[in-house]
């Protein structure tokens, strides 16, 4: 897991997003102006920023170049601005993503594990083993000492994100949005049927249900 810093004004918002990192088992540090976010993401223990543009005494744009002097730690920018320009301006002064708001703290979580990845921080999962059950999310295929195991492309997908958010629930809307989008024509009890396909198909007691709630992964139980 990694150390992630948010440099965001909105106390909430801030909050928000150190809650659910935390729950996906990083270690977060938060500022609330770009002065103060600066001198932390100079840290050589930060591995991430989440930087947000519009702060008060030093805005997320200056924070990003002056950071950049010295620093190659990845960095999502964090905005309610939309603008193509604003983006290419991120990305000329060398920001690695950017994400407008509202947004959805899975998508976040998506963005932030795939910069963790590229950076060697968090490497993707390939691979899972239950027993004598691998599942072989590459290739997208699963089997067992008898054989294939006839796991579905949305099936495996569906395994792949909550494995990634291990120990943290997922609600039905966040994995459909993740899986099918946001317009998909797709009702909650679709994602009950698919987990109760999973838990069937690999013999599998650690998606654990959390009533009124959703769904997540445990290591051990």
């Amino acid at each position: 897991m990694a150390t992630l810093l948010v440099i965001e004004d909105d106390i909430n918002t801030n909050e928000a997003i150190c809650e659910y990192m935390k729950s996906a088992g990083h270690t977060t540090l938060s500022a609330l102006d770009g002065e103060e976010g600066l001198l932390l993401a100079k840290e050589p223990s930060v591995d991430l920023v989440v930087l947000d543009i519009m702060l008060p005494k030093i805005d997320g744009m200056t924070v990003l170049r002056e950071l950049r002097k010295c620093s190659a730690v990845p960095v999502l920018m964090l905005t309610a601005i939309e603008d193509e320009h604003t983006q290419a301006t991120s990305f000329d002064a060398e920001a690695d993503d950017y994400i407008t708001k509202p947004f959805s703290m899975v998508l976040l979580g998506k963005r932030i594990t795939a910069l963790l990845r590229r950076s060697g921080k968090n490497p993707e999962i390939l691979r899972v083993q239950f027993g004598d059950i691998i599942v072989d999310f590459g290739g997208y295929a699963a089997w067992n000492q008898a054989g294939r195991i006839d796991l579905t492309p949305k099936e495996i997908e569906l395994l792949k994100l909550l494995l990634e958010h291990k120990g943290l629930v997922l609600t039905r809307s966040q994995i459909l949005d993740e899986l099918w989008g946001y317009d998909a024509p797709i009702i909650d009890r679709t994602v009950d049927t698919y987990i109760k396909n999973l838990r069937k198909k690999l013999n599998l007691d650690r998606i654990i249900t959390v009533k009124g709630v959703g769904y997540k992964y445990e290591e051990s139980l």
